[in-house]
């Protein structure tokens, strides 16, 4: 989810270190993709979608730990990763990572790095206009249809890179997503969005946390949604939303705390023929089960559902530091302490796409 930019500003610890004895080695390497619908999107109006790629590094690798945040002071500890290393030995699995509304790659990286060091290469995305890196736009958060384009792009950037592509199976093709990133997935596995049964549910149940503004961005109502999606700059995007978005290949679907799923009809719900294994907080109030996890659990013919004791939608962030406790509130504040979720999403998670993939 979105901090002000500012706060979410890529930092790298100064200090470094090698991975533990024995333990794999993360790389992590940065690129862009180009897109037209980004340039619509991001408030500079550039055409780029920035991607980050974690995947098993060579051993000896030197390791250095990723935050968010200020360099000298981080909000969030989001894990371990080698820049530019070089890829181990091998060809890995691919996954896809979406992150939420407002969020980042970086801010997903806890999940990423973990499935890096389990053997998966992980591609992940700031999508243009709705990231916690650059200024959030109206376009950006209303045309969520658009960001399986944007891994679609990153995909394709990242197979073209001559350092990655020769380690990566793109015939064992995952896509995993958080929050609003679970929407994108299920877009990614091949379920159309009807934009109208979207609107007719928020007239409906204008309470559901779905429907209302967000704590990213709350200015954007549903009505400025609206008023957007009616301009002549977005009606070509919006008269697309229905289109099929799906990513060739993509075998097997992850989902953290999915949104939006009252965008899908029962019977496109029905159509995702690949498994998928949904995680998510009995305390979401965000993405309230009953509208969202438990809809996609009952109409999917190969879902599993875990939900997750006393856990609540924030709790899939990355782990905030004791700053970041202090001055984000909300964000921080768990029940459930977040090291416990993030260990059984990855547990579960590496289980589900070794057995799918």
């Amino acid at each position: 989810m979105r901090l002000i930019p500012l706060l979410l500003s890529l930092a790298l610890c100064a200090t470094t270190a090698l991975a533990a004895d024995g333990a794999p080695v993360v790389g992590e390497r940065h690129g862009q993709a180009s897109l037209a619908s980004a340039a619509v999107r991001d408030e500079a109006h550039r055409d780029q979608v920035r991607y980050t790629v974690w995947y098993p590094a060579q051993a000896g690798s030197q390791e250095h730990a990723l935050q968010i945040g200020p360099p000298q002071a981080p909000l969030f500890e989001v894990g371990r990763a080698a820049g530019d290393a070089a890829p181990a030995p091998g060809t890995w699995p691919v996954l896809l990572l979406s992150h939420g509304n407002g969020g980042s790659a970086r801010m997903m990286g806890w999940f990423g790095t973990a499935m890096a060091r389990a053997g998966f290469v992980v591609i992940a995305v700031d999508h243009p206009g709705n990231n916690g890196v650059d200024a959030m736009t109206v376009a950006g958060s209303t045309l969520t249809w658009e960001r399986a384009g944007d891994l679609k792009a990153a995909l394709a950037a990242a197979h073209a890179d001559p350092v990655l592509s020769a380690h990566m199976d793109m015939a064992r093709l995952g896509v995993a997503g958080y929050s609003a990133g679970g929407f994108t997935a299920l877009l990614a596995a091949g379920a159309r969005m009807d934009l109208q049964r979207l609107l007719d549910f928020c007239r409906a149940q204008p309470q559901d946390g779905v429907c209302q503004p967000q704590a990213e961005f709350p200015t954007l109502t549903l009505q400025a949604r609206l008023d957007a999606a009616a301009t002549p700059a977005l009606q070509p995007y919006v008269r697309r939303a229905g289109d099929d978005h799906a990513i060739p290949g993509v075998r097997a679907v992850f989902l953290m705390a999915p949104a939006i799923v009252q965008a899908f009809a029962p019977a496109q719900l029905a159509g995702v023929v690949q498994p998928v294994s949904i995680v998510v907080g009995d305390r979401d109030t965000v993405a309230a089960p009953s509208t969202n996890a438990d809809v996609a659990a009952a109409s999917i013919p190969h879902a599993a559902l875990q939900p997750l004791p006393g856990v609540g939608h924030y709790d899939f962030l990355s782990d905030c530091t004791p700053l970041g406790q202090q001055r984000l509130g909300p964000l921080c504040a768990v029940d459930v302490p977040k090291a416990q979720t993030h260990a059984t999403a990855i547990a579960e998670a590496t289980r589900f796409f070794r057995e799918a993939l």
